[in-house]
């Protein structure tokens, strides 16, 4: 009896240590884990977005305005006071078709003869003896072609000349230049009108 004794005891104290040693080695099974912190939501800082580039917009020309009384207002301004009556836009005065009226007025100042240049551009002639003749007068010529005009048959009445008048009038011409020259040995003056794009074309009415 005494040996069966001390058996158990032997095998319950060898359980115990192996209890200690299992218990020893995985010690973090029975161990509660430490509570797991969030880490607090720091909000980035809020950065805007880059501009939108604006969208292009287009801005035409500006034409520099023309000082009061110059020769050049003096040829504009009734070409463009007798468009607006009939509801037609303005031209504007161009320098680059203002030199090719001083060229061609230049080019007629030994005889003053009254020739087209036959050049790219629509064309008014106008002349007068003595030296004395304005621009307005040669405008206010053609001008009054305008009665001699019949709308609707797109022709001249009777055996009055309109012309000129359907060039000053005609709707797609957008620039003016003009040039007057007194001619040599007193043979008057003369005046040329040129117009971009040119006008007059046969069976077309001006607007």
């Amino acid at each position: 009896m005494a040996t069966t004794s001390s058996t158990t005891q032997v095998i319950v104290f060898t359980i115990s240590l192996l209890l200690v040693a299992f218990q020893a080695v995985h010690a973090d099974y029975y161990r509660p884990r430490p509570p797991v912190i969030p880490t607090p939501y720091v909000p980035k800082p809020w950065v805007p977005l880059p501009s939108p580039s604006p969208r292009p917009v287009y801005r035409p020309p500006t034409t520099p305005r023309l000082p009061a009384g110059s020769i050049a207002r003096l040829f504009l301004d009734p070409h463009n006071s007798l468009r607006s009556r009939l509801g037609l836009p303005p031209l504007v005065w161009d320098g680059k078709v203002a030199s090719y009226a001083t060229w061609w007025a230049n080019q007629r100042r030994y005889d003053c003869s009254l020739t087209h240049s036959t050049g790219s551009y629509g064309e008014n002639l106008f002349w007068g003896s003595g030296s004395s003749w304005a621009p307005g007068f040669a405008v206010q010529s053609w001008i009054v072609e305008g009665s001699s005009y019949n709308y609707n048959t797109n022709s001249c009445d009777g055996s009055g000349m309109c012309g000129h008048y359907t060039q000053m009038v005609w709707r797609d011409t957008k620039k003016l230049g003009c040039a007057s020259v007194v001619c040599e040995n007193g043979a008057g003056v003369f005046i040329t009108c040129n117009y971009d794009p040119p006008g007059n074309y046969v069976g077309e009415k001006p607007y």
